[in-house]
C-alpha cells in the first residue's frame, strides 16, 4: 500500500500565489519521494491555480494529496460555483497568451475534472488532475 498524504494551502487572490503554489508542490513530492512528478506536476498545479486567482475575486486553495491507490490528486479551489470552459486542443491556442491552461492540463495530466465545493464558508468548486504515482 503506497503512503497516504493530504496537504491543503489556502491562498489570497493574488497571482504571486501561482509561484507560492508551485514551490511548495515541489517540496511537498520531493519530501515524499515523487521527483519524478515534479515538472509534471508543478505545470498542472501552476495551470489550475493560475485559473482560480486570475477568473475569480476571492480566496483559493490548493489540494494535492496521495491516495491508497497510488494516483497523486491535485486540486485547486475556488469561489465560482460554475463549470470551468472546456479545454481547447493545443493546436487552436499554441500561439496565444491565454487559453491553453485546461488544455495543457487534460493533455498531461491522466484524469482531469471539476466538482462543485465550498470552502470558507463560499460556494465554489475545485478543477482536479489527477497522476499515476506507483
Amino acid at each position: 500500500m503506497p503512503e497516504t498524504w493530504d496537504y491543503t494551502l489556502y491562498i489570497p487572490n493574488d497571482v504571486r500565489a501561482v509561484t507560492v503554489c508551485r514551490r511548495t508542490l515541489r517540496l511537498i513530492l520531493t519530501l515524499h519521494g515523487l521527483i519524478g512528478l515534479v515538472d509534471t506536476a508543478e505545470l498542472l498545479a501552476a495551470e489550475l491555480v493560475s485559473n482560480a486567482v486570475r477568473h475569480t475575486k476571492g480566496p483559493a486553495a490548493l489540494r494535492v494529496r496521495r491516495t491508497a491507490q497510488g494516483v497523486v490528486w491535485i486540486g485547486a479551489w475556488d469561489t465560482d460555483p460554475g463549470p470551468p470552459p472546456a479545454p481547447r486542443p493545443l493546436g487552436q491556442v499554441v500561439e496565444r497568451e491565454d487559453g491553453r491552461g485546461l488544455g495543457l492540463v487534460r493533455a498531461c495530466a491522466d484524469y482531469w475534472g471539476w466538482q462543485p465545493s465550498a470552502r470558507f464558508g463560499d460556494r465554489g468548486k475545485y478543477v482536479w488532475c489527477e497522476l499515476e504515482a506507483s
